[in-house]
This record gives C-alpha cells, structure tokens and sequence, in this order.
C-alpha cells in the first residue's frame, strides 16, 4: 500500500478523534466555569506532549516489529502471556467503544446540521451498525481513494475551518466575544483538571493502528510506516491544537444541542455549502473509524483463538475471507454499549480512555523489556522512547481510572476483569482437553486393511450384501479422538482412508510426518486450505469420490469432542452437523460422529 493511501485509511480513527476529544476535553472544564476554561491551554498542552511521546514511542515499535506489532504481540512475546491478555482486554474495548463513540459523534454531527433527527439518535446509531455488519459480512475492504476520500476531506475540512476561523480573528484583532453563558457546578481542583486531561486524551485514539499493519506498506515496509506515524501525528497535533485555539477565540463551549465543531463551522460559514461540508466529511470520517474496528476486532480475536484463549470458531473465515464470527460478536457488543448509553458521546468517553491506555502501557511497557534484551544498535535511545511512553501512558490510565471511576470507567475495569478471567478458563478447558487426546506409549494398535467386491451402480441396496463400503475418516490432528474414529472405521471391515484438511503447506507437512512416524496404515490425503474453511474442501472431497465411484456408500467418519458441561461445547468446532447438511443430498452418503468424552 502507498503512502498516501495507507495514511488516510490507517489513520481514520486517530484524525477522527478530534471531533470529539477537544469537546470532551472542554465539557469537563466547563464545569468549573470561566475559571475552569481558562486552564485549557496547560492541559492541551501536556496532551499535545503525550501525543508527540506515544508517536515517537511507536516509531520504535514498528522498527522492532517490521511484521506487524500489536499490543497483544508484544505485550505477550516481552512481558508473559497474561500481560498480552491484559493488553488484548484493553484492545477488544477499545474496538468495541471505537464502533460506539465513532457513531455517537458522527449521528451527532448530522443531528447537528439537522435538528430534527435529535429523537432518533438511537436507532439511527443502530442502523448504521447495521449497515457496517452487513458490509464487512460481504467483505468489504478498506483500500483504494473510495476509502482514503473521507479522511482527507476531514483533513481539509478542519484545515479550511481552522485557517479561516483565526484570519477571522486576526481581522477582527482578536476582540473578545461576550463570554459564554456557563453556570459553574464545580470548583477547579487537581480531580477535575485529571478528568478534563484524560477526556482529551482520548484524541490519541488509534494513534497504534500503523504499527499493527506494517505489512499492507511497499517496500520498505517498516521505513514507509514510521514516516507515515510520523505524518500522522504531526496532522493529529495540528488539527487537536488548533480546534482548542480556534475554540478559545470564539468562546465557544460545549452544548447538548450541537456540536463544538458545529458551532465553529456555523461561526465561520454560517449556513451555507461549506458548512454542509464540514458536517458531512465529519460523519464520514467517522463512520470510516468505526469501520477500523471491524478489521481489528476480528483479527485480534483470531489471534486470541489461535493460541486457544477465544473459541476456535473465531479463526473461521467466512465465505466472504472475513472473520464473520467476530464481526457479528463486535456489532452485538457496540450495539450493547450504544443502547445502554442512549447514543451520547459525553456518556461514552469515559469508558474510552481505560481501554486505550492499558493497551498502550503494556505495549511500551513490552517494547522497553524487548530493547533491553535486544541489545540491537541504538537500543538505549529507543529504550528511553519507550519508557517516557510507557510512563506518560500510564500516568493517563491511573488518571483515567481515578477520576472517572464513578463516571463509567469502572464498566471498563470490570470488562477488562472478566475478559481476563474468561480468556483464562477457555485456555485451561483446551489444556485440558488437549492432555487428554495427547497420545501414549501405549496408544491403540492401527486399524488393518480390508477389501471389498466390485460396487453396485445405483442406491439399491436392500440386502446387507450389496452394500459395499469406503470409509473415509476426516482428522484434525492425529490423537486419541482420531485414533478412536479410525480403530471405529476399521472395526467395520471395510475400506479405510483417511483425510486431513490442512490449513497451510507447513501444517500438511507436519500432518504427512506424524502419519510416517505412526506407521502409515491407513491411506492419508492432504487438502490443503489456506482460508482456514474445513467443511467446504471436505464436502468437496466427498464429490469427488462420490462422481468417482458412484456405486461405493461413503461413509464419513468424524471424531466429535464431548465435553461434560454444555457450555464447554461452545469452545469446539461444531462439523457434524454443518457436514450432514451440507451432503445430506447426495446419495450413498453417510456421516457417523464418534464421541470422544472430555
């Protein structure tokens, strides 16, 4: 991917966040009043800080991780397994609060411009992630101008409205407009300067996004994503500073009836095109952020079922090539927080910042123990970057934690607890499960060949005679579930082959050398399936034979895992079912599950 492309799409959801970091950033200090507002510029200027260290930060995590490093990779590979569980925790809210906050304020852009949508913002919320399930259900991608086209209409839009609004006040000489209209309910104090600080913050939204996708970069793929990151935040601290300026030269505060942008674009443009211009490419930019989400989310989730923390149902790709399992989980789950916040961004942002902030912790956190193993050429200087990054970060997230506990950011910390919890019984089920298929010494002998006579054309079998076999027994990996199903396939004296669907060439030849070494009794086939799907290339397979040798009954056995409790079956793939209606019309076929209790 080019430059210019990948950085309108990689970074969608960081530019996007100042349509609404600013605001937060000003809603929480106008409620100490004018004394509150006046200290907007010391905590824009500390956040403008954290976002110029966290960049500079990840700069060092793309050189050291030219293949992609997310929060999850290198909290896990530096730090242990359960600090990137922690760290996938703060990764899987952040997408799913992504998905709600990008939503809540583009609906609120257009409510905004059009009034009298303001009584169906939840369902207009809700439609939208309707809208994004179904698209990313069919595949859609975020590649090419269709998808750069938005997040360069805002970078213009928020350049034009901010370039205009300070000739405006230049022309007028800076003339202090009459203050605004606010009734204080606080007092300034540290908690309230701590709540505006992290509110603002969460203009850092998406800033790791680059790092994560490395590889989608031409050659030189980790040079052309630092300059990226690079231009990425020099854009992110123009837009956030000069949104807070242009803000404070208007007096502008945040109202419950239109947004901060709104109103600077209604100052500068009034009503007309341009206004309309400013309104719309907000929606879309974010409404592209949301999108992000829907290609993180599943792929972290991916991640996590790989290493059999998530349900393995969550590495299915769909007919589409998407992770459709998470993208469904995802929609749900933005659709929860949505509803449950009534679709209104000042509600949402406390629950934002946590997520961030904990996945960027950990990350720095993994990159400074990485550097001082490492030992790499400039390790000391990319060491230091990294420790600023992880302390500046996890100043926010105590920050965050402390100060909008109250507000919602305990739903965060509770969410982050339980995924930890949950995450770790699913893996403590698969170890399990797994010594318990593990072979042994003494693993049962192998299954002997037989033969049959010739066939019988047609599906008349009547008489026990004139059925004449070929068993073909479907493995995942050679255990005890896959030597139960083929000692039970040999027992029926009949023809025996065996067929592993492998999901890459290196797992075939892995699957080839274990047979080897268990003695090659039975035939072995190898489908390799590179999209991860098992039931199509097996249902395939079955045609074929079937086309092949239509007068044989194929009979298809599959090791089944049963667990003792009905929820540990949702961690196990469910192919029996999804085989018997997939070949129930062909004829002369027959599926038998094997059960194999755990």
């Amino acid at each position: 991917m080019r430059k210019l492309v990948a950085l309108p799409v990689l970074s969608a959801d960081a530019l996007s966040s100042v349509a609404y970091g600013p605001e937060a950033l000003l809603a929480v200090l106008v409620l100490a009043g004018t004394a509150g507002l006046g200290h907007v510029f010391p905590v824009s200027g500390a956040i403008v800080l954290l976002i110029l260290v966290v960049g500079l930060s990840y700069r060092q995590t793309i050189r050291a991780y030219p293949h992609g490093g997310g929060s999850y990779i290198v909290a896990g590979d530096n730090l242990g397994p359960v600090a990137g569980l922690v760290a996938a925790a703060g990764l899987m809210t952040d997408y799913v609060l992504t998905v709600a906050v990008s939503i809540a304020s583009g609906v609120a852009a257009v409510t905004s411009a059009i009034p009298g949508f303001a009584s169906v913002t939840v369902p207009l919320g809700l439609g939208v992630i309707a809208l994004l399930l179904a698209g990313n259900l069919r595949g859609v991608r975020q590649a090419g101008v269709l998808f750069a086209a938005p997040t360069y209409a805002f970078i213009v839009a928020m350049f034009v409205l901010i370039t205009i609004g300070l000739v405006q006040g230049i022309g007028e000489g800076f003339t202090p407009r009459p203050d605004p209209a606010v009734t204080a309910t606080e007092g300034v104090g540290l908690l309230l300067i701590m709540r505006a600080f992290s509110s603002g913050a969460t203009a850092m939204t998406g800033i790791e996004a680059i790092s994560n996708a490395v590889p989608v970069f031409r050659p030189v793929a980790w040079r052309q994503a630092r300059t990226t990151l690079s231009w990425m935040t020099g854009l992110l601290i123009a837009m956030f500073a000069g949104i807070i300026v242009l803000a404070h030269v208007a007096d502008v505060v945040p109202s419950g009836q239109e947004t901060v942008l709104s109103q600077l674009a209604h100052i500068s443009f009034g009503s007309g095109w341009l206004y309309v211009f400013v309104q719309a490419a907000t929606a879309a930019v974010l409404l592209l952020a949301a999108n992000t989400a829907y290609n993180d989310f599943p792929r972290v989730l991916s991640l996590l079922a790989r290493d059999e923390f998530a349900p393995r149902m969550f590495m299915r790709l769909g007919d589409r090539l998407a992770y459709s399992n998470g993208i469904i989980l995802l929609s749900l789950a933005a659709a929860l927080v949505f509803v449950a916040f009534d679709g209104q961004t000042t509600a949402l942002i406390p629950l934002y910042a946590v997520g961030v902030f904990l996945a960027f912790t950990l990350s720095q956190c993994g990159m400074v123990v990485h550097w001082w193993n490492k030992r790499s050429p400039n390790w000391r200087r990319s060491l230091a970057f990294n420790a600023l990054g992880a302390l500046l970060s996890f100043l926010v997230l105590i920050t965050a934690g402390i100060s909008k506990f109250t507000s919602g950011a305990w739903v965060a910390i509770l969410a982050v607890g339980l995924f930890l919890l949950l995450t770790l019984r699913i893996h403590r089920h698969y170890s399990s499960v797994r010594a318990s298929l593990r072979l042994r010494p003494d693993t049962a002998p192998a299954p002997q060949h037989t033969t049959t006579g010739p066939p019988v054309n047609e599906e008349r079998e009547e008489l026990p005679d004139d059925v004449h076999h070929l068993v073909l027994v479907a493995l995942a990996t050679l255990d005890l579930a896959g030597l139960r199903a083929l000692a039970y396939a040999a027992s029926l004296g009949q023809p025996v082959l065996a067929l592993h669907i492998g999901l890459s060439e290196e797992e075939a030849r892995r699957a080839r050398a274990y047979w080897t070494a268990w003695g090659d009794h039975v035939p072995l086939e190898i489908v390799v399936s590179p999209y991860r799907a098992t039931v199509a290339p097996l249902v395939h397979h079955v045609q074929a034979l079937h086309l092949q040798h239509p007068g044989l009954t194929l009979t298809v056995v599959l090791p089944e895992i049963v667990t003792c409790h009905r929820r540990h079956q949702l961690l196990h793939n469910r192919t029996a079912p999804r085989l018997r209606r997939a070949l129930r019309p062909l004829p002369k076929v027959v599926i038998t599950a094997v059960p194999f209790h755990v």
